[in-house]
């Protein structure tokens, strides 16, 4: 693990394989190891870079503003840090909206986007009756309560009918970070950071950057109605939709997912 100081605080972060940069950014509630089904796999052919977000993992916690604009600086830190020049950035959900961000304010530090189960406008996340039941349940009854209304958002029916879900929570806490059943305090901040942003009226800028999203067929948080309107708002990119894959897909599916990602990153390099 390494650190680097940003202003009122400093980021851990860490470097895996040699190649070809590539950055993970995470989404809401989750540290850099959460990208580890990736890492683990892809940094025998590219150099992987994680970060965890304020307030998780190893980096202090955010004393100033928190908004997507300043995680994008947290972003570009880690780049500078390592005398990284220019890296592919992946982004997962509000990562997405992150890896968004950075690619507008530093074009010349991306090469490629892969942006997974994300969107452009933070005030259409989790707009349906449903994930508001799921959410709700996420935060009041019991430890395994809450557990599992996490688990009926991340996961896909599939996966949910046929797993022992005590048993998933607990792999997934380690990859999270925490015990499903309890967020970390700056949730509640990065979910108003992630509200907050709209990045439409900018986004046409990207066009000609290699730009790859990638919405799940049963994802309650970013259905792929928002992964398609991004898709549509950034001339060339290429959209896709995984079936049987919930908001956890980059989890729950990452063995069909990382091959394609290693091809996203091939072609745009």
């Amino acid at each position: 693990m390494s650190f680097v100081e940003r202003g009122d605080g400093r980021l851990a972060y860490r470097v895996r394989g040699a190649g070809r940069a590539v950055l993970w950014i995470q989404g809401v509630g989750v540290h850099g190891d959460g990208w580890r089904p990736q890492v683990d796999e892809l940094a025998a052919r590219f150099r992987c870079v994680t970060f965890d977000h304020r307030g998780l993992g190893s980096s202090d916690a955010p004393r100033g503003a928190l908004t997507v604009a300043s995680l994008a600086a947290d972003a570009l830190a880690v780049l500078d840090a390592e005398r990284i020049e220019s890296a592919h950035v992946v982004g997962h959900s509000l990562g997405g909206l992150v890896a968004q961000e950075l690619a507008l304010g530093a074009r010349t530090r991306v090469k490629s986007l892969a942006l997974l189960c994300t969107f452009a406008n933070g005030r259409e996340v989790g707009r349906s009756a449903r994930m508001a039941w799921l959410g709700l349940r996420t935060v009041v009854g019991t430890a395994a309560m809450r557990r599992n209304a996490f688990l009926e958002i991340v996961l896909s029916r599939g996966e949910l009918a046929a797993c022992d879900r005590v048993e998933r929570a607990r792999e997934l806490a380690e990859l999270f970070g925490h015990d499903l059943a309890v967020q970390p305090p700056v949730v509640s901040r990065q979910l108003a950071a992630l509200r907050a942003c709209d990045v439409r009226p900018r986004i046409a800028a990207l066009a000609g950057l290699p730009t790859w999203v990638v919405s799940a067929d049963e994802d309650p948080i970013a259905p792929p109605r928002l992964g398609r309107a991004l898709a549509d708002a950034v001339p060339g990119a290429r959209f896709d939709v995984e079936v049987d894959a919930a908001h956890g897909l980059p989890i729950e599916h990452a063995g069909r997912l990382n091959p394609r990602l290693a091809e996203h990153f091939e072609r745009a390099s």
